[in-house]
């Protein structure tokens, strides 16, 4: 099997132990289809059919196929971009398991896929600690940001470990984290709402540190009148900050906006 190569952003993970807890997180069962993301060198994904009825992996490294196709041929071994293959295609269908060491370069992409509609069941993945403790934030936190927001709209979010650099192969220059993310069955923002609403919480956000009503008029380029009007119909106070809006915030926040006459660019 070739080396880890760094364009691709592999950081290969060996340890059994390691992989056996992310397997375990996933909670997949002989009835269950697993979609795994960057299977490397096989580890997790042996790991996988232990537990699952079926495993479905994309590898872009057209090096690992032959490798992985002898190390676990009860997989089924797909070459191709993940971000641009059918994940619920290659799963058979909808609701099903999602898992993967991913790329450190490409994670909001990934993400951002896997919780498209039509949403998976569960989704677990290996992701930079820093990205980890974006999506789980608290509003206020350091850490709370726009990704934060989208993805606690959709999803529950839950960090479950670190992974220290030092259990890669390159070692990477920083730490990772478990992410298990759940779709939520009602989403707090409705399908054909997620741009428009992404827009607005990227775009207040760009005004985190502003007062609330000073951010909206920023936005929209309205003014104070009509500004004010928007915060209070979404039951907000106007000296609050935009980092301190929960996710349902944002969501009321954003059906005054639309409902005042609000459009993303």
């Amino acid at each position: 099997m070739s080396r880890p190569k760094r364009r691709l952003g592999q950081h290969f993970l060996h340890d059994p132990r390691i992989l056996n807890r992310l397997a375990d997180a996933l909670g997949a069962t002989a009835d269950d289809t697993v979609l795994e993301i960057g299977p490397g060198p096989g580890g997790l994904t042996a790991a996988l059919l232990r537990r699952a009825g079926r495993v479905v992996a994309i590898e872009k490294d057209p090096d690992m196929i032959a490798g992985l196709r002898g190390l676990v041929p009860a997989a089924t071994i797909v070459e191709g971009d993940a971000l641009e293959l059918d994940w619920v295609a290659l799963a058979g269908g909808p609701g099903g398991l999602i898992t993967g060491n991913i790329p450190y370069n490409i994670t909001s992409l990934l993400l951002d896929k896997a919780l498209t509609p039509p949403r998976p069941r569960r989704i677990v993945f290996l992701v930079q600690k820093e990205v980890a403790l974006r999506v789980g934030a608290a509003p206020g936190s350091k850490d709370y940001g726009a990704l934060t927001v989208g993805i606690q709209a959709v999803a529950r979010t839950e960090v479950l470990f670190t992974v220290p650099a030092g259990a890669f192969q390159p070692v990477p220059k920083v730490d990772s984290a478990a992410l298990r993310l759940e779709p939520l069955a009602t989403p707090l923002v409705a399908d054909a709402q997620v741009r428009s609403f992404r827009s607005a919480v990227v775009g207040l956000f760009g005004f985190r540190r502003k007062q609330l009503a000073r951010a909206v008029r920023e936005l929209t380029g309205w003014g104070a009148v009509e500004g004010k009007a928007v915060v209070e119909q979404a039951e907000l106070e106007g000296t609050i900050r935009p980092e301190m809006l929960s996710p349902a915030d944002f969501l009321r926040l954003h059906a005054a906006l639309v409902d005042g006459g609000w459009r993303p660019a």
